[in-house]
Parts: C-alpha cells; structure tokens; sequence
C-alpha cells in the first residue's frame, strides 16, 4: 500500500498515492495544470486504497464492512466534515463540483469483486461494471479536466468501457488464476459454452471468437471516444488523448499476439508509447 491509506487501520496518508512513474496515466496526468493534477491524485489515491480492499482486503465480510465504511466518509465528506482519510478530496470536490453519486459507484464496483469472484457476467453486469469501476472515475476525471458537462459525460461513458475492456482482454490469464473471467457469458453461450469457468473459457477452442467481439466492442468506444476529443477543446482534453491513444495501443498488441495458449502478457514497446506521448502530449 506504500504512501496510501491502509483499508483496515484508516491512518491518514502523509501524501495522496502516486501512480507508477512512466505508466500512461502517470504521464498523462503530468500534463495537467498544478491544481488539476493535485486534485487527480487525489481522487487516483481514492481509487486505489478502495480497489486494494476489494482484491486484497481479506475476508469477504471484512472487505464489505471496510467498503461500507468508505461510503460512510464519503456522505461525510459531502456532509461537511470529513474523517481524515478522505480530508485530500474536500478541495477537489468543492473546486471541480465533483458528485458524491460518482466517488459512491466507484466503491459500488469494487463492491461487486469483493462479494464474489465475478464469473462470466450477463452483458448487463458487466457493462453496469465498467461503469461503476471506469466511467464513473472518468465522469469525476472530467470536471478536474474541464470538459464542458455533456460531452464530459458522454466522453467519460465511452473512454472508460474503452480502458476496463481492454484491462479485460489484456489480463485475462491474471483474472483467471483469481477465480474470475469478465468476459460475458451471452458471448459464451454462441460458441456453445453454456457454464463457463475460468479455465474452461480459456481453455476452449473458440475462445478467440468471444475475445474478437469484445475487442470489436472496445474499438467501437474507442471510435466515440475519439470522435468527441476532437470536436472538444484541446487544453481540456490533453489527459484523456494521451490516455486513449496509449490504451489503444495495448488493445492493438493483445489482437495482434491472438488468443491461442500460451498467451504472453504483452505490452507496447517503448517507441510506440514515446511517439504516443509526443504526439498527445506535447504537441
């Protein structure tokens, strides 16, 4: 847990969480303004302190019981006084109008890892998923970014599907040796796999055929992504090209690598994301 809160003692951070130096998001969110940068790790901090309660919290009904406490500081913090662990999100909050509906979702979606092993999800879980564990951050990502309200949103509805299903498709062997598979299980039942488990589903022969409709899915939000980008203002939307682009790349390297086993863990190379980074970043 490093510089972050512990879930289970609640002790106060001496800074908000950094993301890994040199990942996208940490370049991405360099390109920020001070005060916009600041309130991103903020709520990057957040997110991360209530994931690792849902992957590694402990018991189940430990996991829940923390989780319900994070709900319980964040109606505080909306109430006007908030516990300490969540005192670094009172100024993001006020100062970008961020919505206790959203930093709530965020912990909803880490709830629904915590009480199961997520398993081949109707259609309708998962994107309620991806909603509650990516767009939801990227609708408070938007306010801190400056997006104008309705594109923002509708920016954040599709950028974030984009991000979680390409996370899906990227770590399929890693999800799998936890007990879980994201991958739907409408998407199952057409190559003929009625109850799949982890290992079942990626031993399958036409496991590439679910892989491929959920990469065509991912594209299609990357399309949308792209298409509000570049019909909203540059300065508000630097972060969130920087991030699109290089998330791109990594869904690119998982089609090309295929879906056959051994499945390697791939990751673009350096030049690609440099170029990313040059092009969205500075440019």
């Amino acid at each position: 847990m490093s510089a972050t809160a512990s879930p289970m003692t609640g002790e106060t951070p001496e800074a908000p969480a950094l993301p890994a130096a040199g990942s996208s998001f940490y370049t991405a969110m360099r390109l920020l303004p001070k005060e916009r940068r600041e309130a991103m790790y903020a709520v990057y901090a957040f997110c991360r302190v209530v994931d690792d309660v849902a992957d590694d919290g402990g018991p189940r009904e430990v996991r829940a019981a923390e989780l319900d406490r994070w709900r319980a500081d964040i109606d505080a913090l909306y109430a006007g006084h908030p516990p300490a662990r969540v005192k670094p999100l009172e100024e993001p909050m006020r100062r970008f109008d961020l919505k206790r509906e959203d930093f709530q979702a965020v912990i909803d979606g880490m709830a629904m890892d915590a009480e199961e092993d997520i398993v081949a999800p109707s259609e309708a879980k998962l994107d309620l998923y991806c909603d509650r564990v990516a767009s939801a951050v990227g609708r408070l990502s938007v306010r801190i970014f400056g997006m104008p309200e309705a594109d923002g949103i509708r920016l954040a509805w599709h950028q974030g599907r984009a991000l979680q299903l390409t996370n899906i498709l990227r770590d399929i062997d890693e999800d799998a040796t936890r007990g879980r598979l994201y991958l739907p299980m409408e998407k199952f039942h057409k190559i003929g796999l009625m109850n799949p488990t982890p290992q079942s589903a990626l031993a399958h022969p036409r496991l590439g055929e679910v892989c491929a409709a959920v990469a065509a899915e991912a594209q299609e939000h990357y399309r949308q992504t792209w298409a509000i980008i570049e019909r909203s203002p540059r300065r508000a939307t630097k972060a969130a090209r920087l991030m699109a682009a290089a998330y791109r790349l990594y869904l690119d390297a998982v089609v090309r690598r295929g879906w056959a086993a051994p499945r390697e863990r791939v990751k673009p190379g350096k030049f690609p994301l440099l170029l990313v980074a040059l092009r969205h970043g500075i440019l």
